[in-house]
């Protein structure tokens, strides 16, 4: 692809083409009303552009789609690494194991703090 508006056109038409996206993107227009403004956002020659919101939930809808070209696009041109989605399940996994550990660290420090307690208690006593 040789821009970005390139790769946002790939995953408009990953999401249903312009007439669908152009309705999510302006629910207040009509549905021609929508489509239009969406093709002046996507053609480069024209002076209307799309909002950093409206990007990411075209590239939202696109990996909902399994379209990745928005973002492939946009780290091969920063210069990072290919990006991986991390699939719902995947996250949930992480999430659970992040809370379990937390727990555990939770556990942890309030055994420290009585154990802590329990010594101070003890100097007042002697």
């Amino acid at each position: 692809m040789e821009s970005f508006n390139d790769a946002l056109v790939v995953c408009v038409k990953a999401c249903g083409g312009t007439k669908q996206v152009g309705a999510l993107l302006w629910p207040e227009k009509a549905p021609d009303a929508a489509q239009r403004a969406l093709l002046d956002c996507l053609n480069e020659d024209r002076p209307a552009k799309l909002s950093p919101e409206q990007v990411l939930l075209i590239l939202r809808l696109a990996r909902g789609k399994g379209c990745h070209d928005g973002m492939e696009f946009i780290t091969a041109e920063l210069g990072y690494a290919p990006p991986v989605p991390v699939e719902p399940r995947d996250e949930i996994a992480e999430l659970q194991r992040q809370f379990i550990e937390a727990v555990r660290a939770q556990t942890e420090l309030a055994q420290r703090i009585e154990r802590a307690a329990g010594r101070v208690s003890m100097r007042a006593v002697a």
